[in-house]
Parts: C-alpha cells; structure tokens; sequence
C-alpha cells in the first residue's frame, strides 16, 4: 500500500513533469515560493493559537507541501531530493541530543542546546555571534534573536533599568529628528523597545501579536457599537466608546492588563 508522503511526492512530480505538468507549478522557483512557505507557516501557528486540531492538520499540510515543492525543485536542479532533507533533519536531532541518542549523561537545558548550535554553526564556516540569523524573519523577531545572540557574549544591559532609559532616550532622538533621518530613528526606537520586553522575559513577537489581537476585538466591538462604522464620529465620542468596549473587555477577561488604543484616547489606566 503507497504510503501518504510517498503519494504527495509522486503528486508534486507529475504536477513539475515538464510535458505533463501544472503550468503554474513549473513556472515557479524557490523565490516564487518562499513567501508562500512563510505564509503557511503562521498559519499553523494561528491554529495552534486558536486551538482548532480540524485546521491545524490541514495547515501542517499545506506546510509539508511547501517543503515537497522546495525539496522537487532542488532535485531538479541536482542538489538534493526530499530523502536528503529528512536524512539531514534526522542526523541533526540527533547530534542535538546526545544524552538520548549518544552517551552523554544529563538533561537538556537552554545552554547545552546552544553549545550544540554553536558547534553546528562553526563547522558550517558561522564563527561570528550574530551569524545564522536570517534576514528574511519578521523584524521584531529578528530584532529578539540579534539581541540574544549578543547578549551571550555578555553584550547587554544588567537589568531594566539600562534599556529602559535607552528608550526614553531614542524617543527623544525620533521627535528632534528631522525629516530624512526619522525612518532611522524610528527603528533605534523599536529595536529599544524589544530590549525592554527582552529584559522583562517576555517574548516581543508573542506581545505583540496578543497586543494585535486585542486592539482588532476592542476596534470591532467599538464599531457594532456605533452602529457599524466610526466615520463621522468626534474624538470625543470615538473615546467613549473605545472606553465603554474597554471596560466590557476587562470585565470579560479580568486577567488581560496593558492598553492599547488611539493615542490621545484619553485613558488612565488598562
């Protein structure tokens, strides 16, 4: 009986068989594709967030799809075939853990697994700290990562208190900016604000993305309270009822602190 990733394989093959083949599936590269295999993948995780299992099978597949579309181009061009990627990914995880698959005693921590990495990384010709961060990750991630990989070399502040004041200080540099530098003082000021939340032990991506979905559900519960939309309406009464859908929001979820909304919404507190 054909097993179900042997079948996907001979599926992505005769959609790529240059006579018999998809139009649109042999008109695509690696760079035509990557963008879909990035959206796929944070659509697995908005499954995993919304704890839909239905979905989240059918997303791990159109995420497996897009590593078999890489994996049949490669081969097509003679590097390598969809074997060699799960080999690679086989030997790695277990070079990854020695104290199951070696002989190597004790548990897995966050140091022993980046010693791994940075090992892996130098055999690779990586020597430098930040090497290995790909520029193609959404930048607030990427932001995180850089700022990881320098702190471990002991470039970072000793506590909040550092970064905090650095951001102080770059919101300063963002308002006497003039015109043609504010894009770049705006970034300093973002890449500070990472190193707050980094310095609290709180994921930026992971807060932002909550941050997102609170602001979008008390946005819409504002315009079903005006009947749909906010066009037309005064500061004033864009705030009462931002104010009215906080408090409804807050008492719905006790736990959820932090606010967020228009900056001159006038609000005191979260």
């Amino acid at each position: 009986m054909t097993q179900p990733i042997d079948r996907l394989l001979a599926i992505m093959a005769r959609l790529r068989d240059p006579v018999n083949g998809c139009a649109w599936d042999l008109a695509q590269n690696f760079a035509t594709i990557a963008p879909y295999t990035i959206e796929e993948a944070y659509e697995v995780a908005d499954a995993i967030d919304r704890a839909d299992f239905a979905d989240l099978r059918g997303e791990l597949g159109d995420l497996l799809l897009q590593v078999v579309f890489h994996a049949r181009m490669a081969q097509e061009a003679g590097h390598f075939d969809f074997n060699d990627v799960a080999a690679a990914i086989a030997d790695k995880m277990e070079a990854r853990h020695p104290h199951i698959f070696g002989d190597v005693d004790g548990l897995m921590d966050e140091h022993r697994w980046e010693t791994l990495k940075a090992a892996e990384r130098a055999r690779s010709g990586q020597r430098g700290a930040l090497d290995g961060v790909a520029r193609s990750l959404p930048a607030l991630m990427r932001a995180e990562k850089l700022q990881k990989r320098a702190a471990r070399t002991g470039f970072d502040w000793p506590d909040v208190d550092g970064p905090a004041a650095k951001l102080a200080e770059e919101m300063d540099e963002l308002r006497a900016a003039p015109p043609k530098d504010r894009e770049e003082e705006a970034g300093d000021l973002l890449f500070a604000a990472v190193n707050v939340v980094r310095a609290y032990g709180i994921a930026p991506e992971t807060a932002l993305r909550r941050a997102n979905d609170k602001f979008e559900r008390r946005f819409r519960a504002m315009e079903q309270l005006a009947g749909g939309s906010l066009d037309g309406l005064s500061a004033a009464e864009q705030d009462r009822l931002w104010n009215a859908v906080k408090q409804s929001d807050r008492a719905s979820k006790p736990s959820e602190a932090g606010e967020i909304g228009r900056g001159n919404a006038g609000d005191d507190t979260a």
